[in-house]
């Protein structure tokens, strides 16, 4: 087992909740610069960003998103979030099976077949819709002590790193949608935004 994978097994939901940027703050369109330094501050950044992408709820979270504009993204794929009552009648959400995953300088190196799948955004609350991606990717990355990995993945997987290496790139999934789609849907949002 690497240090790595240690770094991500039992993982213990704990760590500091960041602002999430929503659409349309200008890191959002940034093209994300490389990390360099794997350091105690880049496990700790990890460690919020996941604390985060838990706490939203979302399965994905890419740096820019918190505003910072790094190449490194965050997932999970598999948890579960179960809303319970307390004794007291307030509500919280548990949440259980951990599995998360991140990828420092991904490089998306191959690209096969075709997949629609209904896509959210933490940036883009309460908009959904279908996108158009690859089925099955290979990935290469770093994981958190800068050794090279590589994936090959196929299903939501693959879409969810394909949407949150859009971010790195600047592009936010509106933005992979047919202009009249993303025209009307990015209108909707906007007025909801200034209607808060």
């Amino acid at each position: 087992m690497n240090k790595s994978e240690e770094f991500l097994k039992d993982y213990t939901l704990e760590g500091e909740k960041l602002e999430i940027f929503t659409y349309p703050a200008p890191v959002l369109k940034k093209v994300a610069a490389p990390v360099e330094k794997f350091d105690e501050e880049l496990k700790k950044l990890c460690k919020d960003m996941l604390y985060t992408m838990y706490h939203a709820p979302g399965i994905g979270l890419a740096a820019p998103q918190i505003g910072i504009s790094d190449r490194i993204f965050v997932m999970d794929i598999d948890f579960h979030s179960k809303e319970i009552t307390r004794a007291d009648g307030t509500k919280d959400q548990e949440l259980s099976n951990f599995n998360p995953r991140i990828f420092i300088n991904p490089k998306i190196e191959k690209l096969q077949g075709e997949i629609l799948y209904e896509e959210g955004c933490l940036s883009v609350p309460g908009i959904y819709e279908e996108v158009k991606r690859s089925e099955q990717i290979r990935i290469t990355y770093q994981d958190i002590e800068g050794n090279e990995q590589v994936l090959e993945v196929d299903g939501l997987l693959s879409v969810c790193i394909q949407h949150e290496n859009d971010h790195l790139d600047g592009i936010v999934f509106l933005e992979r949608l047919s202009t009249l789609k993303r025209n009307f849907l990015t209108k909707r949002y906007m007025k909801r935004v200034k209607g808060r």
